[in-house]
């Protein structure tokens, strides 16, 4: 599904990305680990189409992540770290989700009950407003309503409380075996079940990549 093939990406005179190699194969559930700094969110984003490389060839289900954009999106479900400052209301974002992604607004309000998030009593405040906790769950709703091949989750649980977490973990495990997930942590413990896969990145590059 993704291949990485030689990716360097230097910012401010600083390698963040030092000639990287890495495939995800579809099925794959990966726990990606390393300290700050290591080059993981960069990673991410250049898969994503975000950050233009220095060097090197990017490819997600054949795709160039940034010539072709939109067909790499149209697979992948991303929940950043730090919910975006998104101005929409709850209902603007939500129709915006449904035309842009075809994601069933039914289905929305399906996963954020189950993530104990009460749309219906936020539906007119700007997403922005929310909390900390509730904005995460919005998003992984969203994420988990998309059918997509690639799930990506850069810390998704740095906002939640202990309950919010085993929601979290328990709608994960629901997960169709043929998607693919990739995490962002410094929680293995709390995903130990839910992964195949360890990668450790440190300096910019992958030092440890094994099934598990």
């Amino acid at each position: 599904m993704v291949k990485v093939q030689k990716v360097s990406k230097v910012f401010m005179g600083s390698r963040v990305l030092d000639n990287v190699d890495l495939t995800v194969e579809r099925g794959d559930r990966i726990a990606m680990m390393g300290p700050n700094g290591a080059g993981k969110t960069t990673l991410v984003r250049a898969i994503l189409g975000f950050y233009h490389i220095d060097s090197g060839v990017i490819s997600v289900n054949g795709y160039d992540p940034v010539k072709q954009r939109v067909d790499v999106l149209k697979n992948i479900s991303f929940i950043p770290q730090l919910p975006p400052p998104v101005k929409l209301s709850l209902e603007e974002l939500l129709l915006y989700v449904e035309r842009s992604s075809g994601v069933s607004r039914a289905k929305i309000f399906e996963e954020s009950n189950r993530m104990d998030l009460d749309l219906k009593k936020h539906i007119s405040k700007p997403f922005f407003k929310l909390s900390g906790g509730m904005k995460q769950k919005l998003l992984i709703a969203i994420a988990l309503s998309k059918k997509s091949d690639l799930l990506i989750f850069d810390e998704p649980t740095a906002n939640l409380d202990p309950k919010g977490r085993e929601k979290f973990y328990e709608l994960l495990g629901e997960i169709d075996v043929s998607c693919s997930t990739l995490f962002i942590t410094h929680r293995l413990d709390e995903i130990e079940g839910l992964v195949n896969r360890k990668i450790y990145m440190d300096l910019g590059k992958v030092v440890e990549d094994e099934k598990v």
